[in-house]
């Protein structure tokens, strides 16, 4: 019976700074006794530059994974997500965008996230994510999920759509707009918060809602219960959706469709180095001014 240990590297190849920490990453790896798999389609743009690079190709259905390194920004780290939510196993992103939010480490950390893979010496933290479920005359059309968000937005720049929302089986108010974002915590700094919905804490269980440009006297952010259903229903007279679950899975809306959301049964697991507080990571993500302060700091 084979127990060597697989890791699943999922990097951004297109940036050739991503590419030469992964390089360090699988190597390190490798010389601890794991084995590196990288998605196939990948293979070929990571060791163009190492063709002696330890590392070989992961298809669907092959061996399993005790866990997803990523090596890039906010959107390879959503991609690398639908190979943890498939295996059900943690993912560790090392940054290499711009914001880097849903990373825990930087290029330099290479060495540490190698030490805290081999030893297991990380911890994990669970994140909620969304189902989503597209109906249509009461059949389903599509599912899929979100760590972010869910959005459903106009398909054609020219006209606004009609959805109307209903919270938990009652309908609340229908919005003219340019369409609704459904997110979570980990989303709320996303594409809902350039909406101008709140920031969420991630310990916070909360499922928010944000319309996009509602032309109604209601149109506020709303923060609900996780256990709650959100449902949205594009009205028979509205113009065409489409709808995306974190910028990544898209199908097309047609008017008259329901689109119902809830929390994923399955939460979205990230390993974590540091300890570092939500609110130290907003400073640092976003840049916030802070000089000045004089509080007490952490007991």
């Amino acid at each position: 019976m084979d127990d060597q240990r697989t890791v699943l590297l999922v990097t951004h190849a297109g940036r050739h700074s991503a590419v030469g920490v992964a390089h360090q990453l699988a190597r390190g790896l490798a010389a601890a006794g794991l084995s590196v798999r990288v998605p196939d389609d990948e293979l070929a743009e990571l060791t163009a530059s190492a063709p002696d690079l330890p590392v070989a190709a992961w298809e669907p259905g092959q061996a399993s994974y005790e866990l997803v390194i990523v090596v890039g920004g906010d959107g390879t780290i959503l991609r690398g997500a639908e190979f943890a939510v498939a295996g059900d196993v943690p993912l560790l992103g090392v940054n290499l965008g711009h914001v880097g939010f849903l990373a825990e480490a930087e290029p330099d950390d290479a060495t540490d996230v190698v030490a805290a893979v081999v030893e297991r010496t990380y911890r994990v933290e669970e994140r909620l994510a969304l189902a989503v479920v597209l109906t249509a005359s009461g059949r389903e059309r599509w599912r899929s999920y979100a760590l972010n968000e869910a959005s459903l937005e106009k398909a054609s720049r020219m006209q606004m759509i009609e959805v109307l929302l209903e919270i938990e089986g009652h309908p609340l108010s229908r919005w003219g707009c340019d369409g609704v974002v459904a997110a979570t915590p980990t989303g709320s700094t996303a594409y809902a918060w350039s909406v101008g919905g709140p920031v969420i804490w991630p310990g916070v269980a909360a499922l928010l809602v944000a319309p996009i440009s509602a032309h109604a006297l209601f149109s506020r952010s709303l923060v609900v219960d996780p256990a709650t259903t959100v449902a949205l229903e594009l009205a028979v007279d509205s113009q065409p959706a489409v709808l995306t679950c974190d910028g990544r899975r898209e199908v097309e809306v047609a008017p008259g469709s329901r689109i119902e959301v809830t929390a994923l049964d399955q939460p979205v697991r990230f390993a974590r180095l540091h300890r570092a507080d939500f609110t130290d990571r907003l400073v640092a993500k976003f840049h916030l001014p802070v000089d000045g302060w004089r509080g007490k700091g952490p007991e």
